[in-house]
């Protein structure tokens, strides 16, 4: 009888234990905006805004993300342009070398610029990361929110920036790369706020001046041939921090004419799932790269603005019959997922 009692009690933990494996609630840590991971020889590479370093995580499945590996990357030295406000970093493999992309200035946001960090190592955690210098197109003003990508195998880069030196309008820009560390030429403006709803930002104060538009935070995504553009609007200290889609119609990349703004956001807050302001994004793949998965910030609750309440949170997307992707809903914290799926 006890064999009995001892088998099934095994059986039961196992299979609770096995769930747990197989299943997992957002949001995966209890703060990290600007949640961003890179995937290379079966390890989730994961980094998020700390401020005022680079932090990098290391897990088999980023849905465990909170028990993963980590590892100081990079502080500043202290009195240079990008010692403060270290924001968004992005670690990329480009030609068999590391590299970070992030923005930080000296302590006056109006001098944000984006810099990058290479390391020749096969091991982002071991190696050495060295300053490669600052990211800038001509004209050189403020940028944030870098992320690069290969299309027909020439190098690009995406980001947010001004038009001129006064913070009243973030856009979307695009250069092409000559390589990791060095823009080729002027930036392209692709997109910038038209409609309402990427152009919320009432809160008035000196850090966050009234009515700013905002595009920021622009993602690459490519599907069976589509490519597109996933950025952020309006102001992130707003519950109306969305997500909008700009799709590239074909011809030249670099062509403003070639892109068209989705007119609608293709991923919002949800009141009723009690998930406010989400966005600052990136996509994955599952480790058997058979599903498509959005990686994103957002607040538990109304009204939490830009702080340190931003969690990081993820969950499957879909694919529509026109090629453009389904974002869905964000999904309520106590909901329970599929991990990716690794087979």
């Amino acid at each position: 009888m006890k064999k009995k009692i001892i088998l099934v009690i095994s059986l039961v933990y196992g299979s609770l234990l096995f769930g747990q494996q197989k299943t997992f609630t957002n949001p995966l840590l209890p703060s990290g905006a600007d949640p961003y991971s890179t995937y290379h020889n079966g390890y989730y590479y994961y980094t998020h805004t700390t401020g005022d370093k680079l932090m990098l995580w290391k897990t088999e499945n980023l849905a465990d993300l909170k028990n993963a590996e980590s590892k100081l990357i990079w502080t500043p030295p202290a009195g240079t342009p990008y010692s403060k406000e270290i924001w968004a970093p992005e670690f990329h493999i480009i030609d068999g070398k590391w590299y970070v992309y992030f923005a930080a200035d000296d302590g006056d946001n109006n001098n944000h610029r984006m810099y990058v960090l290479e390391n020749t190592s096969k091991d982002p955690f071991g190696g050495k990361w060295e300053l490669k210098g600052k990211v800038a197109a001509w004209p050189d003003r403020w940028a944030i929110d870098g992320n690069v990508f290969t299309y027909k195998n020439e190098l690009y880069m995406i980001w947010s920036g001004w038009e001129g030196h006064t913070n009243s309008q973030q856009n979307i820009y695009i250069a092409k790369m000559k390589n990791p560390w060095t823009i080729d030429g002027k930036r392209v403006l692709i997109a910038e706020p038209t409609y309402a709803w990427e152009k919320q930002g009432d809160l008035q104060d000196e850090k966050n001046p009234p009515h700013v538009n905002v595009n920021e935070g622009p993602q690459y995504l490519e599907h069976n041939g589509n490519i597109f553009i996933v950025f952020s609007a309006s102001g992130c200290w707003t519950d109306y921090y969305a997500l909008g889609l700009l799709k590239f119609k074909g011809g030249d990349i670099l062509d403003p004419a070639s892109w068209t703004k989705h007119p609608e956001p293709v991923f919002s807050g949800s009141e009723n799932n009690g998930v406010y302001a989400p966005g600052h994004n990136s996509f994955f793949k599952s480790p058997d790269g058979k599903e498509d998965w959005i990686l994103y910030h957002a607040n538990s609750n109304p009204g939490e603005g830009c702080g340190r309440k931003r969690s990081p949170r993820m969950q499957k997307i879909r694919w529509n019959a026109d090629g453009t992707p389904n974002l869905g809903i964000p999904v309520p914290e106590n909901e329970r997922l599929a991990v990716p799926s690794e087979h």
